[in-house]
């Protein structure tokens, strides 16, 4: 599971601030800094057909973080630059450092409650994602699942709409959803997936150790994760649209969950 920390590093060889989570980093030797501090990064923007020395160097503390690389032209870089000084290479560093499934479940294990976990499958809107991490947070839930690509990760601005709570609901970002789906199932975690086609959610079970699944408005869950739930559930909607956004969607059918487990 992945799992990352936060470092009290706060200077640069040079003497300079180092970066702190949730900033954009420019440059290369902040961007090595940066990395070898420990801060988390969720994209390395490196300048197509850059392979010298000191990039070399970045892509190899890149690969240890097993940090998602983008090479672009010259163009994009310029476009992501606040600094115009990058120097060919731009890192994204998190808001806030991941943290791991296994701490999710052994939070739920002192607790002594089965574990509540949420999944989202293509969330790519800091603001949905920041609410959804707030819902989790007044729900109990002991943590949040997010993947590495084709996703927003801990932004500045997720932070930020999740009102602070960001700091108490811990999120995961790992690489394969139906990997992770398979090996928690084998630690007794049933699935729930949310989709307008699935049965009515109020004749459900919906308690006992469960991961609530949630994909993005446009295309839902992904095919092969939605085969790998066990449930597929679905939320009454009796209005002219059929679809209702992520975040409200993830809090209707986490509060669901929580009145069966309050009632049981």
């Amino acid at each position: 599971m992945i799992e990352s920390k936060q470092t009290n590093v706060t200077q640069m060889p040079d003497g300079n601030t180092l970066p702190q989570q949730g900033s954009k980093i420019e440059g290369r030797n902040a961007v090595l800094e940066a990395f070898r501090a420990g801060l988390t990064v969720d994209k390395l923007y490196v300048l197509n057909g850059c392979q010298d020395g000191p990039v070399k160097t970045i892509l190899r503390e890149a690969k240890k973080q097993d940090t998602i690389v983008d090479f672009v032209d010259k163009e994009r870089l310029d476009g992501i630059s606040e600094t115009k000084k990058h120097q060919g290479v731009i890192a994204m560093a998190a808001a806030y450092a991941y943290g791991s499934i296994d701490d999710m479940l052994e939070n739920a294990k002192k607790k002594g409650e089965p574990p509540f976990l949420i999944m989202l499958d293509g969330i790519e809107d800091p603001h949905n994602l920041g609410a959804v991490i707030r819902t989790a947070n007044l729900a109990g839930v002991h943590g949040v699942i997010i993947p590495k690509r084709h996703a927003v990760g801990l932004t500045s601005t997720v932070a930020k709409a999740s009102a602070g709570a960001i700091y108490h609901t811990p999120v995961a970002k790992i690489t394969n959803l139906s990997q992770t789906i398979h090996e928690l199932k084998k630690k007794g975690i049933w699935f729930v997936c949310a989709d307008m086609d699935g049965e009515l959610m109020y004749r459900q079970n919906l308690t006992g150790p469960i991961c609530l699944v949630v994909g993005n408005e446009g295309e839902g869950v992904s095919r092969l994760v939605k085969e790998n739930c066990d449930f597929i559930s679905s939320i009454p909607m009796n209005g002219d649209i059929n679809s209702l956004n992520a975040s409200v969607a993830a809090g209707v059918l986490a509060y669901e969950i929580v009145r069966q487990r309050t009632l049981q």
